[in-house]
């Protein structure tokens, strides 16, 4: 029900946003957007581009008198290294890179010049991203829906956060720290293992923990695979760029326990059911519990390092090394607010396809009408039937 399209190169004039689905009289602020996009731009261990961007976010349809109309909303980001590149001749690049889509992209397309995949294919895409996640985080937001993240990991340096640590101290933490990390002690650690990184002229990845909060019952379904919400979000996180893994809740652990140590047991407390933990990660059957969202992304390292890789020229024909092209020695502080972007659309989509409507005030009574935990929503007939 809710779709985005993005469109740009890394180092061409812009790049166009169009999400369509959106409920008329939701008002938007494109300083919330900006703020978001700043937080793209910043984190330890960044590349040079990053100090030459200031992205700004221009909408130009879908929105009047501050409020969606409910039709498709587009926007803009223009790229400010755009002037350093444009009418002067573009050196011929024929020398793959390993881990990029450089090979891959000619490959299926057909290029004569590598250029033509990695320009597309470069992260510079996901601003346009953040700017769709930005506009669904304020739909979210209507209904009481927080999503954030923190790093939890880069390189070797993996921490352990206290239970006791609330996800909303957590989110605040990483706001002031330089690798998103909510530990300081960890975090001084991160910057030595990037500056080592950096030393060796080489590249790190690193885990970011992706959260949602206030989240209803009942968002997903099991009667198709393809419909199921942590598949779906699944398939969000892990189309980000160099997202290699995610894991929903504790997954990894739980696949080394046995079930009576997994499965989150449930209590009554004032006419509700309620989970004593959460390792389920806020799904079961596909759908959402009421409890926090959790999820767990993986990021390889960047593929562009300074030390040359092993590659073959396509233009002689001969093995050869690797030419460095500008990037980020670790880009996992960065990645927090793109996972979140595609949370929230996530999420956002499947709120839409509950609630219905062509507007947010009639969705507003809906989402307060929703079916919960309590007993009172659960009648059972308790009679036996056949099929």
């Amino acid at each position: 029900m809710l779709r985005f399209l993005t469109a740009g190169e890394s180092h061409g004039p812009q790049l166009t946003a169009i999400i369509d689905g959106l409920p008329a009289g939701l008002a938007l602020s494109t300083d919330a957007i900006d703020r978001d996009l700043a937080k793209r731009q910043v984190g330890y261990g960044a590349g040079p581009r990053m100090k030459l961007e200031t992205d700004r976010a221009r909408i130009t349809g879908g929105v009047m008198a501050g409020h969606t109309t409910g039709g498709p909303i587009a926007l803009t980001i223009d790229n400010l290294d755009y002037e350093r590149w444009k009418d002067r001749d573009i050196e011929a690049m024929t020398i793959p890179r390993p881990g990029h889509a450089d090979l891959t992209g000619a490959v299926k397309y057909g290029y004569r010049d590598l250029r033509l995949a990695l320009e597309r294919a470069s992260a510079r895409e996901t601003a346009a991203r953040v700017a769709v996640g930005a506009i669904c985080r304020q739909y979210l937001a209507a209904f009481g829906i927080e999503v954030g993240s923190y790093v939890i990991a880069i390189g070797a340096i993996e921490v352990e956060l206290s239970p006791e640590l609330s996800y909303a101290d957590r989110f605040a933490l990483a706001d002031q720290s330089d690798v998103r990390c909510p530990d300081p002690h960890s975090t001084e650690q991160m910057h030595d293992e990037i500056r080592a990184a950096m030393e060796a002229k080489d590249t790190l990845g690193g885990i970011t923990e992706v959260i949602a909060l206030n989240v209803p019952t009942g968002l997903g379904t099991h009667v198709q695979w393809d419909r199921r919400l942590s598949a779906r979000l699944i398939g969000a996180l892990s189309s980000v760029h160099a997202m290699k893994g995610v894991e929903i809740g504790s997954a990894f652990a739980n696949a080394r326990r046995r079930g009576t140590q997994v499965h989150d047991e449930l209590r009554l407390a004032d006419g509700a059911l309620k989970r004593q933990t959460n390792r389920a990660g806020g799904f079961e059957g596909g759908i959402t519990t009421g409890e926090p969202i959790v999820a767990r992304v993986a990021m390889k390292p960047i593929s562009t390092t300074l030390n040359p890789l092993g590659s073959v020229d396509l233009a002689t024909g001969k093995e050869a090394r690797t030419h460095y092209e500008r990037s980020d020695f670790c880009a996992v502080p960065r990645a927090g607010v793109i996972l979140e972007s595609m949370l929230t659309f996530v999420l956002a989509d499947a709120l839409i396809e509950k609630l219905g409507g062509d507007s947010l005030a009639e969705m507003k009574p809906r989402f307060d009408a929703l079916r919960q935990t309590r007993l009172e929503d659960l009648i059972m007939n308790n009679v036996p039937w056949r099929f």
